[in-house]
C-alpha cells in the first residue's frame, strides 16, 4: 500500500466522524408523518420571530425617525429582552446572548460607518461564506444536504455509497445554494443604492421563510422512493 492510499484511508474516517457530527448537531426533525419538520427545523416559532423581528425593528424605527441611534437602541433593547426571556425559560447562556451577539455586530457594523445600511453588512458575508461552504461540499461529493438530512433518514453516509442518492444530495444542496445566491442578488443592489428600508424588508421576507421553503424543497428532491413526501 503506497502512502497516497494510506493517507486516503486514514482520512476517510475522519470525514465520516465530521459529517455525523454535523448530523447530529444540525437540529433537523421530522414531523409524524415521516416528512422535515420545517417549523422546527429552524428554530421553531420563536426561534423564527428572534431571528426577524430585530432586524424589522432597527428599519421601522429607521424609517420612522431616520435616526440611526434611535435605530440601533431599539433593535439592541428588543434583543436584551429576547435574551432575558430566554434566561427566564431555562436556555444556556449561550443560547440565550446568541441572538444578541448577532445583533451587537450588526450595530457595531452601522454605528463605525454611521450608516444604517452598513447593519444588514454582516449578513452579506455570513450567506456568502455559506454560499462558499455549500458548493465546496458538492465538489468535494459531501454534500452538505446529505450529511445533514440523511441523518436523520437514518441512511448515516451510506449515501455516498449510491451514485443516484449522492447526486439527489447535490442537487438538493444546488436549491440551497440558490437561496443564498438569491438573497445577495435581490439585496446588494438595494445596499449599494442606499435603499435601507427596502432591503430591511427583504431581508426579513428573504431571512427564515426563503430559508424554510429551501429546506422543505430540497428534501423533497432528495427522498428516497419509498419514503413519504
Amino acid at each position: 500500500m503506497n502512502n497516497e492510499e494510506q493517507h486516503s484511508e486514514s482520512q476517510a474516517p475522519k470525514e465520516h466522524s465530521l459529517a455525523s457530527s454535523l448530523g447530529q448537531n444540525a437540529k433537523l426533525s421530522q414531523n409524524a408523518d415521516g416528512g422535515i419538520d420545517v417549523i422546527a427545523s429552524v428554530g421553531g416559532m420563536r426561534g423564527i420571530l428572534e431571528t426577524v423581528i430585530p432586524g424589522f425593528v432597527f428599519v421601522m424605527v429607521y424609517a420612522l425617525s431616520r435616526e440611526l441611534s434611535w435605530a440601533l437602541i431599539a433593535s439592541i433593547g428588543l434583543g436584551v429582552i429576547l435574551m432575558i426571556v430566554r434566561l427566564i425559560n431555562k436556555s444556556t447562556l449561550v443560547q440565550a446572548a446568541s441572538g444578541l451577539i448577532g445583533i451587537l455586530i450588526c450595530a457595531f457594523a452601522a454605528r463605525s460607518s454611521g450608516e444604517a445600511k452598513d447593519y444588514y453588512v454582516p449578513g452579506f458575508f455570513i450567506g456568502a461564506g455559506y454560499l462558499v461552504a455549500l458548493v465546496i461540499s458538492i465538489a468535494i461529493k459531501w454534500p452538505l444536504a446529505g450529511v445533514l438530512f440523511g441523518f436523520i433518514r437514518n441512511e448515516g453516509t451510506e449515501w455516498r455509497q449510491q451514485p443516484g442518492r449522492l447526486r439527489r444530495y447535490a442537487v438538493a444542496t444546488w436549491i440551497i445554494i440558490a437561496v443564498f445566491i438569491a438573497r445577495l442578488a435581490v439585496q446588494l443592489p438595494m445596499y449599494f443604492a442606499d435603499n435601507v428600508v427596502a432591503l430591511g424588508l427583504a431581508r426579513a421576507l428573504m431571512g427564515v421563510p426563503l430559508y424554510a421553503a429551501g429546506l422543505w424543497f430540497a428534501w423533497l428532491v432528495s427522498r428516497p422512493a419509498t419514503e413519504k413526501s
